[in-house]
């Protein structure tokens, strides 16, 4: 890198004739200007700051006398750099307290006495290493999210299980994304009324699909399982406000992407209470045909994946695949017991055969409580409207017969537990 690095320019280069957006953080191009030792206005880095040091992450911690000591890798710097610091020339007061916390954590993992000895093994000092870079790949990822999401509440990320990072393969995403072939058609008309909830024109928007409001002045869901949601769209008069209009605000609550550690890989959890009825999260991912549900489905059943979601309110024509496309919902697991119940929503697009998928509370769900749906939900098979919404969860694209689908153990480990998905 030579002189001030060019960010992003909506001016071509007249040399190149082309734009070229830099990948690099903000944070990684101050770094190199340092390592290059170069002023750069631009990133604030100058001949005051050039030479100031800041710890990345610790790596290894010894007691010499009484005085503490940390092996110190320094951001923007090799590791060969890394040098041995007096805890008193330490001011990364966070990073301190979770270099201990995890070091704590792992002693007595491996049946140790949870004080730190004078020195530490070279395996626990690897561990921690990975367990520092684990949390800084965790911080971008939950930046990353954050940046991409539409919605109001905030997600993050936590493992405090094991050493896996952010998932290889998977990209937020807020809507749906339509596949090759398929066309979502916006609705022609809206509303009229003045106040949807207490004085609807021609029963609002559920009363032209001949239905019933769904939301009582709170927000929460009063039809039972099975029955439709027709939201308010952009074509109706009434504003933002409009109690009928629930499901496209998106995520109000603050959630978790969390680390499980019984064997069901990643969760998520609710960071604030949520009351009973209200709406949670909807199941978003790329909606293709069931011919190549079909054909995916038979791959993702070999890896033991399940994020085909058949929209089969009507007939099974489409199909949702969250597995590479898909909100916080693809990391939600599978219980016999949810607490969470799906619901088919029509907002913009009136297609009875491309509902959108919404969840909501089946209960009052406690923060810090896990957010589970049924992956194989049946809606009272004694109602025929109701049998409609069967969501089938992770099984198109899986042989008809039941004796040759390859049946998943249930890991939820509920009373009502059926002790297998499929």
């Amino acid at each position: 890198m030579v002189g001030t690095p060019r960010l992003r320019s909506d001016r071509p280069d007249p040399l190149s004739g082309c734009n070229v957006c830099c990948k690099s953080s903000w944070n990684q191009l101050q770094d190199l200007c340092r390592l290059a030792k170069l002023s750069c206005p631009a990133l604030g880095v100058s001949k005051r700051n050039l030479y100031d040091f800041e710890v990345e992450y610790l790596c290894d911690y010894k007691k010499i006398r009484e005085q503490e000591y940390y092996l110190v890798k320094w951001r923007g710097y090799p590791d060969s750099e890394s040098t041995w610091e007096p805890r008193q020339n330490l001011k990364c007061v966070r990073i301190l307290k979770q270099f201990h916390k995890d070091l704590e954590r792992e002693l007595l993992r491996r049946h140790h006495r949870s004080k730190p000895p004078r020195h530490l093994d070279p395996s626990l000092a690897n561990y921690l290493v990975q367990k520092a870079k684990q949390r800084r790949a965790l911080r971008r990822w939950e930046q990353e999210l954050n940046a991409k999401r539409s919605h109001l509440g905030r997600i993050t990320v936590e493992n405090e299980v094991d050493l896996d990072g952010p998932p290889r393969a998977f990209v937020y995403i807020n809507e749906y994304r339509v596949g090759e072939g398929i066309t979502l058609n916006q609705v022609a008309v809206g509303c009229e009324c003045q106040d949807c909830l207490w004085a609807p024109a021609g029963g609002c928007c559920p009363g032209a699909s001949l239905h019933k409001f769904a939301y009582n002045d709170q927000g929460q869901v009063r039809l039972r399982a099975g029955l439709p949601i027709y939201e308010c769209n952009s074509r109706c008069r009434c504003g933002y406000d409009c109690p009928n209009r629930v499901v496209q605000k998106g995520i109000r609550y603050d959630l978790c992407i969390f680390r499980t550690d019984d064997g069901r890989g990643w969760g998520v959890r609710t960071l604030e209470k949520i009351r009973k009825n209200s709406f949670v999260m909807e199941y978003v991912g790329e909606i293709i045909t069931s011919e190549e549900a079909e054909r995916r489905g038979q791959i993702y059943d070999r890896q033991g994946a399940t994020y085909l979601f058949d929209l089969d309110y009507v007939e099974d024509v489409y199909t949702v695949d969250a597995a590479y496309y898909g909100n916080i919902s693809h990391f939600v697991n599978h219980s016999c017991d949810p607490n969470l119940q799906v619901y088919n929503v029509f907002i913009d697009n009136l297609d009875e055969r491309l509902p959108r998928i919404a969840f909501f509370a089946t209960r009052t769900i406690r923060a810090g409580e896990e957010l589970t749906f049924d992956y194989n939900m049946q809606v009272d098979p004694v109602d025929m409207e109701s049998t409609r919404m069967d969501s089938n969860f992770g099984l198109a694209g899986l042989p008809g017969s039941p004796k040759k689908r390859v049946r998943i153990e249930c890991k939820c480990g509920t009373e009502s537990c059926r002790k297998y998905l499929f």
